[in-house]
């Protein structure tokens, strides 16, 4: 049977930490018990734990070899705000099939009343990516980033010169063009260093306005779309990450 992993909240030389709702899972819910086995990620390898004491928010593990891991390819999802019940689902599902960071953006077209909402939901988004990763065995768990506005994504890309840009990075931005090539059709991923990232951006309910679109493509994005049939927000993100990640692999 495949053991179960946990990723670490705390990491002390040889030992590692679970704390709080994460430590009160393990213990109540699942019955741990001195001396079970798990594998722990910890944040640069994933390695044996074994449980030496347990309190209701506090478990320990003394930590032994080291696990083989595959390296996970860097993908980047810059996700329009959306409504929030469907958002999480995307996140969830994103962080399950291996996406390493999520950007969540205040488009043009995102609802007002979720954009100034969004700040206060970021917690919870992390909370979702980390038992989603638990879930699927993931060595590392994915960065959720604070929202961020489309002018100040504008701004940040500006002061990216070409000269401090990463080599090899792949700006992908989902558009409901039926002139835009197909996402499968672009994806020759191989070239792209293992250490480069791949950058996905999908917009909000409504799509990008045309100002929005012809900023990433003056910015070097390269639009591509997911076929002539109209995807939910959530839908279209986990389809074009799936076809990304396993571009890469």
């Amino acid at each position: 049977m495949t053991r179960r992993r946990w990723i670490a909240d705390e990491v002390h030389g040889e030992t590692a930490v679970l704390v709080g709702e994460h430590a009160a899972h393990l213990s109540r819910v699942l019955r741990a018990q001195v001396g079970q086995e798990f594998d722990i990620a910890t944040g640069n390898a994933v390695r044996s734990g074994k449980i030496t004491s347990i309190s209701e928010d506090r478990i320990e593990f003394a930590l032994g070899n080291e696990l083989l891991a595959k390296p996970a390819p860097k993908v980047t999802l810059l996700l329009a705000i959306f409504k929030f019940d469907r958002m999480e689902w995307a996140i969830e599902k994103c962080t399950e099939i291996g996406v390493t960071r999520i950007v969540p953006l205040i488009a043009r077209r995102t609802d007002a009343h979720l954009a100034a909402a969004s700040s206060r939901r970021r917690e919870r988004w992390q909370r979702l990516a980390l038992q989603a990763s638990e879930q699927a065995r993931r060595a590392v768990l994915p960065e959720i980033d604070a929202p961020v506005k489309f002018k100040d994504l504008q701004k940040a890309d500006s002061t990216t010169s070409d000269a401090t840009a990463d080599v090899g990075v792949k700006k992908i931005v989902l558009a409901e063009s039926g002139s835009d090539a197909r996402l499968g059709d672009i994806l020759d991923l191989r070239s792209v260093p293992a250490t480069a990232e791949t950058i996905l951006a999908v917009g909000p309910e409504g799509g990008w306005t045309d100002d929005e679109l012809a900023w990433f493509r003056e910015s070097g994005w390269q639009a591509a779309s997911l076929g002539e049939t109209i995807l939910r927000a959530e839908t279209a993100a986990i389809v074009a990450a799936a076809l990304v990640l396993e571009a890469l692999r």
